[in-house]
């Protein structure tokens, strides 16, 4: 009875150390099996701001665990020489749409799309909404002046909105935050327009007052609006300027006709006595002829 419990403990415990074996090594296995290799991709080494050229000490080779960025680049060649058209940020993968087409170069010229222009308007820190107009924001266009035709207009000074919805491409010589994380002063403005946009703004920044309006950028419906004047901020109704006087058609001239003429009243030639003896006859001069 007793040697019958004592080989059952003693198998049990065998059983016991055994699983214990077998199991201890399932646990090694899994612990020293090695990771996975991921995808290698590039990443920014440090933060890249717009229109900078790439260089190879601004890249560096990560593995990334889990699935890649579709557009990520994960070579060398396909970065170096490239310049940023969107800010990037340090450890960030580079992304093909945030790079200028090889051979664009670098700087704000690379950053312009096919088919727009970058106009440059110079404004002061009012204008340039103290300083507020970054990259990337959205502004209306608005002009003050006197229309032409008169040089003292009835209403006064004319203010109307040009443009709606211009992208700011860059502001000022500093195109990123400075130093303390506050916006720069806005002297001269880069704004994102179409050719035709480009005529309006370079005449409006020559002839007439330019202040930018800033607009939510999630607002993009443009608006019709008429425009004002001082008559108007007066409460004083606008008159409409006089129509222009126009020439009169020349007086025709007469011409008095030349009087004809007066026409000699016939003169009477004297008659003439003829005598035959004692017999005397008078006839007319013409007679008988």
């Amino acid at each position: 009875m007793y040697r019958r419990l004592i080989f059952v403990f003693i198998f049990a415990v065998a059983v016991a150390g055994l699983s214990s074996v077998v199991l201890y090594q399932v646990v090694i296995a899994s612990v020293q099996q090695p990771k996975t290799s991921g995808y290698k991709l590039l990443v920014a080494a440090r933060d890249l701001g717009i229109g900078e050229l790439i260089r190879d000490v601004d890249v560096k080779e990560i593995i990334w665990n889990g699935t890649p960025p579709s557009a990520a680049l994960v070579k060398m060649d396909a970065v170096i020489g490239r310049g940023a058209i969107a800010p990037i940020y340090a450890g960030e993968p580079i992304l093909e749409g945030r790079l200028a087409p090889r051979g664009a170069g670098a700087g704000l010229a690379a950053t312009i799309p096919v088919g727009k222009r970058a106009v440059a308007l110079r404004v002061n820190e009012v204008v340039g909404l103290a300083g507020f107009v970054m990259p990337g924001m959205r502004v209306d266009v608005l002009v003050a002046g006197n229309a032409p035709g008169s040089s003292t207009p009835l209403s006064g000074t004319l203010s109307r909105t040009v443009l709606q919805n211009i992208e700011v491409l860059s502001a000022g010589q500093n195109i990123e935050k400075n130093v303390n994380g506050k916006p720069e002063a806005a002297q001269v403005v880069n704004l994102l327009v179409t050719p035709e946009q480009a005529e309006t703004l370079s005449l409006a920044g020559s002839e007439t007052k330019v202040q930018l309006v800033l607009r939510n950028p999630l607002d993009t419906q443009e608006e019709t609006t008429p425009g004002t004047s001082v008559a108007k901020l007066f409460g004083q109704p606008e008159q409409a300027p006089a129509p222009p006087k126009t020439a009169s058609a020349p007086r025709p001239r007469v011409v008095a006709a030349p009087k004809p003429a007066p026409v000699p009243a016939p003169v009477s030639e004297p008659p003439i006595e003829i005598f035959s003896g004692s017999k005397r006859t008078v006839t007319q001069q013409g007679e008988g002829r």
